[in-house]
């Protein structure tokens, strides 16, 4: 057993349940802004492998945005929404004139992406917290963990045991069990949380509903942490960096977080 990661893990579990449990929305946005940064950084670092030059002050402005989203009216986040992504290209395409193409195209592609990547999927976390239906976003929160989590914990161990059908090149290690292995353990994850939730705050939520939430979540999450897999391969690392001994950089560890955050955020609106 890798006693690092073990420790990272002792360490880290609380720390999380300490900020989601007594912080509130504000806190949530500025947390997930300041781990999108990090993440951002990590990108930059692994994509200068590849001598692909990131427009990185653009990217890091964007992710910070994350910090306001509770603090911006929703009237003007609509058009912010609706010109950020043109006005984005618009900024990128002006680089690379300004610079005499010593930015070049790929670059900004690069750099696109980055943003896509990490944006898009992060911004939906504490949306999900800031969520004020039939269930409260700060209980909601946990079935995104929880599918991301039981799927980890139940894939490695499982699949360290048994797993012999080898899934994809992108990432040799995991097999068909594991993934398997993975899914049942995120939605027993997901329904032992229900019952909890159920008893203590008195809801009425649907087994069978976060039965089937959770299986979508969790294979969803597994294609997130095969997708951060392609992005260090093609980069040539082993891990986005060293941030947490024996569990790699912060893409690393939430990898399949950030792919479950926006169906996660759908699926709540539409069925609880």
């Amino acid at each position: 057993m890798n006693m690092k990661r073990v420790l990272t893990a002792v360490i880290g579990f609380p720390l999380v349940m300490l900020i989601l449990i007594l912080g509130n929305r504000y806190i949530i946005d500025i947390t997930v802004a300041i781990i999108s940064i990090i993440a951002m950084n990590e990108y930059v670092k692994c994509a200068s492998n590849k001598e692909i030059k990131i427009v990185s002050w653009i990217g890091y402005i964007i992710l910070s945005t994350i910090a306001l989203i509770h603090v911006i009216p929703n009237q003007i986040f609509v058009y912010i929404s609706i010109i950020g992504f043109p006005l984005l290209l618009l900024v990128l395409f002006l680089h690379v004139i300004v610079s005499n193409m010593k930015i070049t195209f790929k670059d900004i592609a690069f750099t696109l992406m980055g943003i896509i990547y990490l944006f898009t999927f992060l911004v939906c976390l504490p949306l999900i917290f800031g969520m004020e239906g039939n269930v409260s976003g700060k209980f909601l929160i946990w079935y995104v963990l929880f599918s991301a989590w039981g799927t980890d914990v139940f894939a490695y161990i499982i699949g360290k045991r048994i797993g012999k059908t080898k899934f994809s090149k992108v990432s040799p290690n995991k097999s068909i069990e594991g993934c398997i292995a993975g899914t049942i353990g995120a939605i027993i994850a997901c329904l032992l949380y229900t019952v909890a939730l159920n008893l203590i705050s008195g809801y009425e939520i649907s087994y069978l509903t976060i039965a089937i939430i959770s299986l979508v979540l969790s294979i969803i999450g597994q294609i997130g942490d095969f997708s951060a897999s392609v992005i260090k391969r093609y980069f040539d690392v082993k891990d986005f960096s060293n941030l947490f001994p024996g569990h790699g950089g912060m893409i690393d560890r939430i990898d399949s977080v950030m792919f479950i955050a926006p169906f996660a955020y759908i699926l709540f609106l539409m069925f609880l």
